[in-house]
């Protein structure tokens, strides 16, 4: 693990944080490798039901890749030059995760044409997804940079909070994921993820299927009688 990437637990939420506000949190090679080994690692703790990506310092969430040594030979940058070289705005990073909050001063930038380069990380597939054909089209092929209450009317981000409570209102939000069946949102985020390439006839028997080992779940006798008793309920993720 490098200290160019933060891990911290919070209960059932883990919190990724990249660190180099200095370069605006691009993303160097270490860096690149630390956050995949730590995605990887969430995902097999049982303990972990949550993650929020954060950046370090007030002036961004992540500048895109670091091509600062790119041009000297190395595959990512990582020296401590004054300004970095990026690729874009990390937007295809942001779009990756399931919920999106701002802060109210934040921008974003599609600005990967303005680059002479295309979304490389997932962005040409999700955008369209999350905002339509048109729209996508619109912002990826002009390449311009969006505010926040823009980005919050286009459906892009979830929520818009004010200046430096950005993280604090993704904690929130995941505490409230977090408190909710593991083994249910995980069943709801999977299945989310195949309806993108299924009918709907085939769609409604793929969920019928994730739906049979819930019902033998510890956690649907847990909610149901939590139900009953008017009571909030305690789940343990089996």
């Amino acid at each position: 693990m490098t200290d160019q990437l933060l891990v911290e637990r919070r209960d059932f939420v883990e919190v990724l944080t990249l660190n180099r506000p200095d370069r605006m949190n691009t993303i160097s090679g270490p860096m690149l490798q630390a956050l995949s080994e730590a995605l990887v690692t969430a995902d097999a703790d049982q303990d972990v039901r949550c993650i929020v990506i954060t950046g370090a310092g007030s002036k961004a969430f992540c500048a895109g890749l670091d091509l600062q040594g790119a041009s000297e030979g190395n595959a990512f940058g990582d020296q401590a030059d004054d300004a970095p070289r990026s690729r874009s705005g990390e937007l295809d990073l942001a779009l990756g995760c399931d919920i999106r909050v701002a802060a109210e001063n934040a921008k974003l930038a599609p600005a990967f044409v303005r680059r002479g380069v295309l979304p490389e990380s997932g962005g040409t597939w999700l955008l369209p997804r999350i905002l339509g054909y048109a729209k996508a089209a619109e912002l990826a092929f002009i390449g311009e940079t969006i505010l926040a209450k823009e980005a919050l009317d286009l459906g892009l981000v979830n929520k818009v909070v004010p200046e430096g409570d950005a993280l604090d209102a993704a904690v929130e939000m995941a505490n409230k994921i977090a408190a909710n069946a593991p083994l249910a949102v995980r069943a709801t985020k999977r299945m989310f993820r195949v309806a993108q390439r299924e009918t709907f006839d085939d769609h409604v028997n793929h969920v019928y299927l994730q739906l049979l080992p819930l019902f033998q779940s510890k956690d649907f006798v847990e909610g149901f009688t939590a139900f009953l008793e008017k009571r909030a309920p305690d789940f343990k993720g089996r």
